[in-house]
């Protein structure tokens, strides 16, 4: 993999840490792409230590490589925890296909985190394999990020894809959780229009990028551990476009452990995020730092 591309655009002193700013020539979207990196002390660049492990954050709709960093409130904790946090930005940028900046759910900044097959979004709009094959690899050979003890976790459009590469990609994520996922992509107006628009008319090609029906065709629990999802009761996007009943009732089919969290008064935004995102941080230490 050539990595001499990959570009520090910011650094910051965080928390005894660096949070960092990075960009670099992507092969898999064929295009220049940015991710954000939060590295505690005992694994910041230029100082003594091994590695550690990490949490890759997907941000939701009209997010970018930023947004988490800035309004999440991870990076206390992290550092007390030992944890890189790594969020990779939402979509292709300057792909320039016609229509991808016409819609705030579809295009730029709504890469539903999967490989587009329809043209022109095939291309460049392929984040899965962008995250899976790409940014991974590049983690671990170009940080004191240890990929095998890696968890996921994410937002919104952000928690579909932490749910759906986690169950498509048991292997490479350790550990799972999801605030206000969209967990049946195949059944809500915001995934009717990725999916067609990005895969076709076939709902075959859907169904393998929907939560839901992936984990209601596991045999056994693919995380034993145990899966976290808060969801709030004050969410405007609750009644149409999230169904966390339907995860949740395939969790329990497959016997997959599932701790699903119900929010009084709280909303679909950061405030909500940063009120549990503590609880998040432990989730995951308790799989990444054991032993």
């Amino acid at each position: 993999m050539n990595t001499a591309s990959l570009e520090i655009l910011s650094e910051h002193a965080c928390f005894g840490g660096v949070q960092r700013f990075y960009q670099h020539a992507s092969v898999e979207i064929g295009l220049p792409m940015r991710f954000s990196v939060y590295l505690p002390p005992r694994a910041a660049i230029d100082r003594a230590g091994g590695k550690v492990p990490a949490l890759l954050y997907l941000a939701g709709l009209t997010c970018n490589e930023e947004t988490f960093m800035a309004k999440a409130g991870a990076q206390r904790m992290a550092a007390e925890l030992g944890l890189a946090l790594i969020a990779p930005d939402t979509s292709p940028r300057g792909a320039g296909v016609p229509g991808e900046t016409e819609s705030w759910d579809f295009g730029v900044g709504a890469g539903f985190y999967l490989d587009a097959t329809q043209a022109p979004w095939s291309q460049h709009y392929r984040m899965e394999s962008y995250i899976v094959l790409e940014l991974v690899p590049l983690l671990a050979k170009t940080l004191p990020v240890d990929v095998e003890r890696l968890g996921i976790l994410g937002h919104s459009m952000g928690g579909h894809g932490t749910l759906t590469l986690a169950l498509r990609h048991p292997r490479l994520f350790k550990s799972v959780s999801a605030f206000a996922p969209i967990c049946a992509p195949t059944q809500c107006p915001w995934g009717h229009k990725a999916f067609s628009g990005y895969l076709g008319a076939d709902t075959a090609q859907w169904a393998i990028h929907d939560a839901s029906a992936l984990m209601g065709k596991c045999a056994n629990a693919p995380y034993p551990a145990g899966i976290l999802i808060d969801q709030g009761l004050a969410d405007k996007f609750l009644p149409t476009q999230l169904n966390p009943q339907l995860f949740e009732a395939a969790c329990a089919q497959a016997g997959q452990p599932l701790t699903l969290r119900r929010h009084a008064g709280y909303d679909h935004g950061y405030y909500f995020i940063s009120t549990f995102m503590a609880d998040h941080l432990a989730h995951h230490a308790q799989t990444l730092l054991a032993g």
